[in-house]
């Protein structure tokens, strides 16, 4: 298949230390590469960066494994009769522009889709609005992204509730609440601002059905029944307000709705939510005293693990009531927000044909008050390219993404790209979605392009930009930039692709605010760019149409939602389905990350699988007892939709009754027990975190 030799790839800059931002994960850690010799030597945390101050996780240690990796293809493929046969650029682009300009002509542009993954989104908001400028002069609207079944919901339920959305301030907070978050795990630098905040006096709330490192050193942990997490939050606001601890000033002047939230809460007191959620009632109002009167407080939010539920947008917008009462929106120590870097206009919107699927059922997903995020909900994407439903989708592009083990539903998933009259995938590897296409375009790793990394604000409550520089050039692996850049030439639209370089265009990007690339590369760690904004409210109100917080939202009234949040049990609970639960007992939670790997990437980086060689199904002690299980022993885990073969990790760090397993494995693939059907009616993320399941003996009927 014409692996990467290590030959293949050579550096573009002299011998230095060349300064970037990590893109293995969303954070993006500030990293200095060294180049010695003409080669990539090693590379370091860097010290002065804000955010992770020099520390970096092992996959940022693995680096230089990640670009050398034999696993690496570097050039284009086409795949015939089942084989895999190298071509050029030319003749990769040439295929593109005709089946495309096909596509166009016989079934209109919205038969065309683009599915685009972490990679791409983690390149920043240019290179995103690059991609999307591309799909709006073709004219498709369907461009789905990772946000159809992750973060999205929550930003959408912040939006709703305060009109923006805020970051925890940790390292100046007295309480801390880290809520469906593993952040020492997923979030290194987050997880060492806990730890350092709670050395110096910060208190610790933690809501995790798993007894994870954070967990481990929490005043409160609140260990909760998986899909139950907006009862808790409600029972805690049931206490704030009728122990009157709730901030009166800031209610009674910012927010809307707070008699109506009074009464919604009033059923959800601690004895009521203990037998929901399965923690104590004494716990549950220790941590709500503890949250509204030790402040400044902020909650740590797991980046999917409260959206991906039946009532996922009214868990977050439960939790930012929770914040927004008590006192700790745009306060120091609480949740905050940054001004931004205000690109210059990329998108052409006006140009593309109709709205994306899945728009029309859910709205608020696409678009909230005028303010568009411009993507479909891709959990349509499958069952309308297998039906033809509203009208066909016969062509796809795979960036950065490997939904075939990442996306909910692997076989119904598999079934339609291979279904597909045609597909092409850019990715640095063969994955299992790679294999189905009939186009492999090789892409940069982080590297290998140029970028702006512009998300620390809104992740980390850190003004802050960096420009990731090209500093090598791995065979003819090419950015997403560049690639886009080039089809749309290719297919006649270069008028609207005027720029000679990605510089030129990230130049043209920046023309509305007093940065360029040359300046950026002056200051290669990064700059800060903006401020906190605190108090801001006090001054501009809240980007909401009334100008205060919402606790109670017309909004959602209007489209026949509940405006006050709710608790909704999940279709598979067994508080509610008694019949499925006499068969599948036991309480199945999805999506657990690992430091070494994000999503399915990594695994195939020895030094990094050596750490965690295999997945794994977290149970609880009694749970294997009741089934005879042994700690790495074989099990299968399997429900009404299918089933795998997994070792189990018999640990008491969970609740029993509950299995955790985490997702992007090929050989255990978790997707293969999950369903693509929308569960949250407002955003339409599908039910991945509060499944039933069982659990048996391999070789046992």
């Amino acid at each position: 298949m014409g692996h990467n030799e290590e030959s293949d790839i050579r550096v573009c800059v002299p011998d230095r230390i060349v300064k970037t931002a990590c893109e293995l994960c969303p954070w993006g850690c500030g990293m200095e590469v060294h180049i010695k010799n003409g080669e990539l030597e090693k590379v370091t945390g860097n010290r002065e960066h804000p955010l992770n101050e020099g520390f970096l996780c092992p996959k940022g240690h693995a680096v230089r494994d990640i670009v050398y990796s034999k696993e690496r293809i570097t050039h284009p493929m086409k795949r015939e009769n089942g084989e895999w046969r190298r071509i050029t650029w030319d003749e990769a682009l040439d295929i593109c522009a005709e089946k495309l300009h096909s596509i166009k002509d016989t079934h209109g542009p919205r038969s065309l889709a683009v599915a685009i993954g972490m990679p791409v989104l983690l390149g920043g908001n240019t290179t995103v609005s690059f991609l999307r400028r591309f799909c709006d002069i073709y004219g498709t609207p369907n461009c789905f992204s990772v946000e159809s079944i992750c973060f999205r919901c929550r930003i959408a339920a912040n939006i709703l509730t305060i009109g923006k959305f805020p970051a925890a301030d940790i390292p100046s907070a007295k309480t801390i609440m880290v809520w469906g978050n593993n952040p020492h795990a997923s979030s290194p630098p987050t997880g060492k601002r806990i730890d350092r905040a709670v050395r110096k006096g910060a208190r610790l709330i933690v809501v995790d059905p798993r007894k994870t490192a954070a967990a481990n050193k929490a005043d409160i942990h609140l260990q909760i029944r998986p899909g139950t997490d907006g009862a808790l939050a409600l029972g805690m606001l049931n206490v704030i307000i009728n122990e009157e601890i709730y901030d009166r000033d800031f209610v009674t002047n910012w927010t809307v709705g707070f008699d109506e939230l009074r009464k919604g809460v009033a059923g959800y007191d601690p004895k009521s939510v203990e037998k929901i959620t399965w923690i104590p009632a004494e716990s549950i109002q220790r941590a709500a005293r503890l949250f509204a009167t030790d402040g400044p407080s902020c909650i740590v939010q797991g980046t999917n693990s409260l959206d991906q539920h039946v009532n996922g947008l009214q868990n977050s917008r439960a939790l930012a009531i929770l914040f927004a009462i008590t006192g700790n929106l745009d306060r120091v120590g609480g949740m905050v927000t940054t001004s931004r870097v205000h690109i210059s206009p990329i998108r052409i919107p006006e140009k593309m044909e109709g709205k994306p699927l899945g728009v029309d059922k859910f709205p608020l997903f696409y678009e909230i008050w005028g303010r568009s995020f411009g993507e479909g909900q891709g959990m349509e994407l499958a069952d309308t390219i297998l039906s033809g439903n509203p009208y066909p989708i016969i062509g796809l592009i795979i960036a950065a993404s490997n939904p075939v083990v990442t996306w909910p539903n692997s076989d119904k998933m598999k079934k339609a790209i291979e279904s597909l009259e045609f597909s092409a995938v850019m990715d640095m590897r063969m994955t299992p979605t790679a294999r189905l296409c009939n186009l492999f375009l090789p892409a940069a790793t982080f590297l290998e392009r140029t970028e702006l990394c512009d998300y620390y604000g809104t992740l980390h409550a850190v003004p802050f930009i960096t420009l990731r520089q090209k500093i090598l050039q791995a065979g003819e692996a090419k950015s997403d930039v560049e690639f886009w850049f080039e089809l749309g030439k290719r297919m006649g639209y270069g008028e609207f692709f005027p720029w000679n370089s990605v510089e030129e265009a990230l130049d043209y990007a920046l023309s509305s605010t007093p940065l360029t690339v040359e300046k950026l590369k002056e200051h290669s760690g990064g700059l800060p760019y903006g401020e906190r904004r605190i108090g801001y409210y006090k001054e501009k109100g809240f980007p909401t149409p009334s100008g205060k917080v919402e606790l109670f939202s017309k909004t959602l009234e209007e489209l026949g939602h509940d405006p006050i949040p709710c608790h909704r049990e999940s279709p598979e609970s067994p508080m509610t389905n008694e019949d499925m639960a006499r068969d599948y007992p036991l309480i199945l939670t999805t999506g657990a990350r690992s430091v070494e790997f994000l999503h399915s990437e990594y695994r195939d980086i020895p030094r990094l699988r050596k750490k965690r060689p295999e997945a794994t199904a977290q149970i609880h002690p009694d749970t294997a007892g009741s089934f005879s299980i042994q700690d790495g022993e074989e099990i299968i885990l399997e429900n009404k939709r299918g089933s795998i073969t997994i070792k189990a990790n018999v640990t008491e760090d969970i609740l029993p009754g509950v299995v955790s397993v985490p997702h992007g494995w090929e050989d255990s693939n978790i997707n293969l027990m999950t369903d693509n059907t929308s569960a949250d009616p407002i955003t339409g993320f599908p039910l991945l975190k509060s499944l039933l399941c069982r659990i048996r003996k391999k070789g046992n009927p």
